[in-house]
């Protein structure tokens, strides 16, 4: 059992007549910077003062990949952390990883803590369940993509901001008509695969990967070189051949053109509200992402992205006992609530979700319960429950360079989601021979 600094020297020195209690320490390791790493801080600091038997430390380990690599050599070396945040398309390496985690609905079972399994939203905890319908690891930020409105921009242009904006046939001739009243940056997107391809491939309830997106088993092979895929990938390509759409990278850096104002429209996570809204001096809305009217069964609905808390294994029994509270004050109503509030992630509870309609937020703030309604509106399909799919976060680097290539013009739709097919099939086959 690790103890604090304070309650350590208070037991040794005798400062006090009556014997100090140690604090049990919690480490917790995520991927959070800027306001968010200052939100996830503060609810730490509202756990540790609202009980005084544990103590959780919070550390920021780089970007996701960087915390989900950090985690594992920290794990082999002895020292890794009580919880770790994991992205989403960590998931089957998580659960792959024999020894190394403790499942959540096992440690909330020996924890006594506050646990309804049935409280989470299904869309986020099928992601995170297995097909028995255990929980794995704990929903913590999951978001889905939408689309965002600078309606300044707009203005500017001489383009009405409440312009239909559903479907891509859509956003297609207002990109041409934003262009043509001088907009240099009509179109940036964040995390491209995962909104143009992973999401896509949902929303149109078409197969991004075999056996259930990875779901039904390992033997799975990638699928996202579709008609339908290709299609948008076509389109997407013309439009940065034509100056309408601006690729500015792969993870979030098209976050800072569209919050400085430069540009009109910009797909991102619904988690861009902290920053959009904290940092954009001009009006700004949410929309709903776009669809191809008359593409797969579209508008089905969007997958989250985020990440989940996995708890780690090879630590003192009594110590999962501040793992187990931790993680119920996270699942609280209120706090859950709030955090969704702050961020324009889900709520990851029906309940949560539920408080906030009450109080009148969505009210005060349209659009903000897009991405809620974008998740539940439909009963997920096998194509739309997620991906479950072994070393997709090199599979998804690979992806990023063939879309790049599109881009440039180096290649066409198809033959570069032939060749990231190809290539990540590759990798995932090495998976299932090493976990098969």
């Amino acid at each position: 059992m690790q103890k604090s600094l304070l309650g350590a020297l208070a037991v040794t020195t005798m400062l006090s007549p009556i014997a100090a209690s140690a604090q049990t320490e919690v480490q917790f390791w995520h991927a959070f910077t800027g306001r968010l790493g200052e939100l996830v801080a503060a609810q730490v600091e509202e756990f540790n003062a609202s009980q005084s038997d544990y103590v959780v430390v919070q550390s920021h380990k780089g970007n996701y990949s960087e915390t989900l690599n950090s985690g594992i050599a920290a794990f082999r070396a002895g020292e890794h952390p009580h919880i770790l945040m994991v992205f989403e398309v960590g998931t089957a390496t998580m659960m792959s990883a024999q020894g190394a985690t403790r499942p959540v609905f096992e440690v909330m079972a020996q924890s006594g803590a506050t646990f309804d399994p049935d409280a989470y939203i299904g869309s986020v905890k099928g992601y995170y369940t297995t097909t028995d319908g255990d929980m794995l690891s704990l929903p913590f930020n999951s978001s889905t993509p939408v689309l965002w409105v600078n309606r300044d921009a707009f203005e500017e242009a001489g383009v009405d901001p409440d312009t239909d904006l559903s479907t891509w046939q859509a956003v297609g001739e207002t990109l041409t008509a934003l262009q043509a009243g001088g907009s240099e940056c009509p179109l940036v997107t964040a995390w491209q695969s995962w909104i143009h391809l992973e999401n896509f491939s949902a929303y149109h309830d078409v197969p991004f990967a075999s056996q259930d997106n990875g779901f039904a088993g390992l033997d799975t092979e990638l699928m996202l070189n579709g008609e339908a895929q290709v299609a948008h990938l076509t389109a997407m390509g013309e439009w940065a051949q034509d100056g309408k759409f601006v690729y500015t990278g792969r993870r979030n850096e098209g976050g800072a053109n569209f919050r400085s104002g430069e540009c009109a429209l910009f797909t991102e996570s619904s988690a861009g509200y902290a920053g959009i809204k904290a940092e954009a001096e001009f009006d700004f809305d949410v929309r709903p992402l776009p669809y191809w009217e008359g593409v797969g069964n579209g508008p089905q609905n969007t997958i989250i992205g985020g990440a989940s808390l996995w708890v780690m294994e090879g630590h003192e029994e009594e110590e999962y006992a501040g793992v187990g509270e931790f993680l119920a004050f996270l699942s609280s109503s209120d706090v859950q609530a709030q955090w969704h509030q702050d961020t324009g992630y889900l709520p990851i509870t029906s309940e949560a979700g539920e408080a906030t309609r009450a109080a009148g937020f969505y009210e005060e703030n349209p659009g903000t319960d897009i991405a809620v309604i974008q998740m539940t509106a439909n009963e997920p399909t096998a194509n739309s429950k997620g991906l479950r799919l072994g070393s997709f976060d090199q599979i998804r680097g690979i992806i990023d360079e063939e879309l790049e290539a599109i881009w440039a013009g180096d290649k066409s739709a198809q033959e570069a989601m032939d060749s990231a097919k190809e290539r990540g099939d590759a990798l995932l086959r090495r998976f299932e021979a090493a976990n098969g």
